[in-house]
């Protein structure tokens, strides 16, 4: 089956390009830009387009399926050319129910923690050497690509985001999924390009839920008011299964889990990461995993890559580097590693890099956000503000939005770097948030910082 891809270079539609080669199919592609590590992983299995652009002429009869990627516009020359042939073009989210109709779908959705759930989920799975499909946001140890897809796997975990699935089809992804269980982890409103209101985005999880298959299974975080009221009040005929935090203690930097075996020593810390884990045993342990296996694998699941990822430690020094930037994972992040290293200095570095975070009515959310760093930072490129096309963002409505007077805001790369270097960082915890790089720093530099 011959399936050409439309923007192969993302970072999932690489994965999903790669696992469809090593499932066997004829897989083509096309980009205008190619950057590792998707460069390279194409490269290796000879799935690198020769030039970049886009060629019509590549689009013949012959295919199956076109693939369309978010990368791409409408009007790409490639997706007019399969409309013209009349070819049967598919979203990502389209594409991979399509593999796993057959199967029983497990997803994971919410605004936040989506990816740590995955990641839990998998790594209990591989430790106990059970086989599943899946599509997880992140690289993870021990797996060679985000996706994975069989004929043989009875289960494929999916990681469900409300993000918008092709630029010819405006539905949130986790619509098209029809999970048999779905988890659903937390609602604070996100991708305000998309979903103007608070409403009309609480109104994408209750699709989301009304679209478990009759019978299936909720699990939910019953502590999101707004989650609780989305379980309950459906009516759906599913089994609803609420989880919580479970207890825990820290001592000397170590997080030990209160299980019915007593403390357990686990690598993941923050009262979010331990909120995470509770709904990841509830799907494991619906998918045949008892709980006393969930708690041996998962005591050495160290987090999927970005997300609480120490990056360097030293005497008396560490840094992490989360993908946070939603303002309730901001502050669960700040907050999670100002608990585990209470007498340390904590120096929180926030970049406002996402659509929603440089958006000025929407700046208001971060009030707070912060409050839990002894000296916190905000960067940010007004390059990014005019590339996306908004307002601008002024200085003051960052000040007046974080509500915090000593807050320190940067707007230049070289100066915000100069600030990182020229901190005392003995006895401190420096905490890196971003969905980008704070305007080019080398994060390598930084572990040299740290070490």
């Amino acid at each position: 089956m011959r399936t050409h891809f439309i923007a192969i270079g993302g970072a999932a539609m690489h994965n999903l390009a790669l696992a469809l080669h090593h499932k066997g199919y004829h897989v083509t592609g096309s980009d205008d830009a190619i950057f590792e590590p998707s460069k390279s992983r194409l490269a290796k299995f000879g799935l690198l387009p020769d030039q970049l652009g886009w060629f019509p002429e590549k689009i013949t009869t012959d295919i199956e399926a076109i693939i369309l990627g978010m990368h791409a516009k409408a009007d790409n020359p490639e997706l007019l050319k399969a409309k013209e042939l009349g070819l049967k073009i598919y979203s990502y989210p389209e594409f991979l129910y399509e593999q796993s109709k057959n199967k029983t779908r497990v997803v994971i959705g919410g605004s936040h923690g989506k990816t740590t759930i995955t990641s839990m989920i998998l790594h209990v799975m591989h430790y106990h050497n059970i086989e599943v499909d899946y599509m997880v946001g992140a690289q993870l140890e021990g797996f060679d690509t985000m996706v994975h897809l069989t004929e043989k796997n009875d289960f494929i975990v999916l990681e469900g985001d409300e993000y918008l699935s092709s630029p010819i089809d405006r539905r949130p992804k986790f619509h098209l999924y029809q999970p048999n269980i779905a988890l659903l982890s937390g609602i604070a409103w996100d991708h305000i390009n998309v979903f103007p209101t608070f409403e009309n985005y609480v109104e994408q999880f209750e699709i989301f839920v009304n679209q478990i298959t009759n019978g299936g299974i909720l699990v939910y975080n019953e502590e999101d008011e707004t989650v609780k009221k989305v379980a309950e009040e459906t009516t759906n005929t599913i089994r609803r299964l609420p989880y919580q935090t479970p207890n825990y203690s820290v001592e000397n930097g170590t997080t030990y889990l209160d299980t019915s075996e007593g403390p357990m020593p686990i690598e993941v810390f923050g009262a979010h990461n331990l909120n995470n884990l509770a709904g990841a045993k509830w799907i494991c342990q619906n998918m045949g995993v008892d709980e006393a296996d969930f708690y041996e694998a998962i005591a050495s699941f160290k987090g999927a890559s970005k997300r609480l990822e120490k990056i360097a430690e030293g005497k008396g020094k560490v840094a992490y580097k989360d993908f946070a930037h939603s303002p309730s994972k901001v502050a669960a992040t700040t907050k999670a590693v100002k608990n585990q290293y209470p007498d340390r200095k904590l120096v929180a570095c926030l970049e406002l890099h996402t659509y929603s975070s440089l958006n000025a009515e929407f700046l208001k959310e971060y009030e707070g956000a912060l409050d839990a760093a002894d000296v916190a930072v905000v960067f940010y490129s007004p390059d990014a503000v005019k590339i996306k096309q908004l307002e601008e963002v002024t200085y003051d409505q960052i000040a007046q939005s974080f509500k915090r007077n000593d807050l320190i805001i940067y707007t230049n790369p070289t100066e915000f770097k100069d600030f990182l270097f020229s901190t005392d960082l003995d006895n401190a915890a420096l905490l890196l948030m971003s969905s980008g790089n704070y305007g080019g720093l080398d994060f390598e530099e930084v572990k040299e910082l740290v070490n």
